[in-house]
């Protein structure tokens, strides 16, 4: 939960910044915020609607068919937009429906719900049929839920995008191919590590932006960890949505355009790959569907 008024004006900065990608959610209860901004920011000229790519996405507890539009629509309303530009499966992990966003039973144990990520998606499409959604992806699915989905019969759009934990100690060599492959955009959160809040991060995980070679790469450009961290995943194709409420630090993340890493800087930040998780969600590991079993 973001203070109020918190998101309106750092969104408001961004735009001026530079930024036109916004990654928002319903779960992230600051959509009306997000859109006040962009909306504010159309008025006064600064961008059009078309120069802005809003990406929503659908939570856990709005899986089956007949919930999917209503979500979506819910979304639209706290934006005032006619559409989002990309709608993504937040979790291939269905949740119990309902009016709780995190339903647990009296145990305080999480209840799931059967989760048809078919069913899911064929709703989806229909939203985008309808115009209410330009593209669809997904999120935190490993390579086996995204073949389902591509292999599914009578398929009408495709995912366009798989968002995940991408870093340098989370390089996810096996994912990003396998999406290259399928012409499926890779987006990296956590793309600079992540905040060390210890009931969703794993605290135990080394923290990325102390790394001697990212921190001495950075030296030599003149530029922080963090944008060494954000210029590798940009020049191999891994589009980053760095998270900041900071003005200082929304400016300073945007500043990863004027230079360049050169190949042997590439592989060596490649071969910091750790295969750390930030982001282990370990509380849903006995879910049916939870991804991170698997390899890729």
């Amino acid at each position: 939960m973001t203070p109020k008024g918190k998101a309106l004006e750092c969104v408001k900065l961004a735009i001026d910044v530079g930024y036109r990608h916004f990654d928002g959610a319903l779960v992230y209860f600051n959509e009306h915020e997000v859109g006040q901004a962009i909306r504010e920011k159309i008025a006064d000229g600064s961008v059009r609607r078309e120069d802005i790519f809003y990406c929503g996405k659908l939570w856990n507890t709005f899986h089956p068919p007949e919930l999917v539009r209503p979500a979506l629509e819910r979304t639209l309303k706290a934006l005032k937009l006619d559409y989002v530009d990309l709608y993504i499966v937040e979790l291939p992990m269905a949740f119990k429906p309902g009016m709780e966003f995190y339903p647990k039973d009296e145990n305080g144990k999480y209840i799931y719900h059967q989760t048809d990520l078919c069913a899911t998606w064929e709703a989806l499409e229909a939203c985008k049929d309808a115009g209410l959604v330009r593209s669809l992806g997904v999120s935190n699915f490993n390579h086996r839920q995204l073949e389902l989905l591509l292999n599914k019969p009578g398929l009408k759009h495709k995912p366009v995008s798989n968002q995940v934990e991408c870093h340098p100690y989370f390089t996810q060599p096996k994912l990003l191919e396998y999406c290259r492959q399928n012409d499926i955009v890779i987006v990296g959160y956590c793309p600079i590590g992540s905040s060390r809040d210890a009931s969703w991060v794993n605290v135990t995980s080394p923290p990325l932006l102390e790394d001697k070679l990212l921190v001495s790469i950075g030296k030599k450009y003149n530029k922080s960890s963090a944008q060494v961290a954000l210029r590798f995943n940009v020049q191999r194709g891994v589009v980053v949505i760095p998270k900041s409420f900071s003005p200082e630090r929304i400016t300073h993340n945007f500043q990863i355009f004027d230079f360049s890493l050169t190949e042997e800087e590439m592989k060596g930040i490649e071969d910091l790959n750790k295969n750390i998780r930030f982001v282990e969600l370990l509380m849903w590991s006995d879910h049916p569907e939870y991804p991170f079993h698997d390899e890729f």
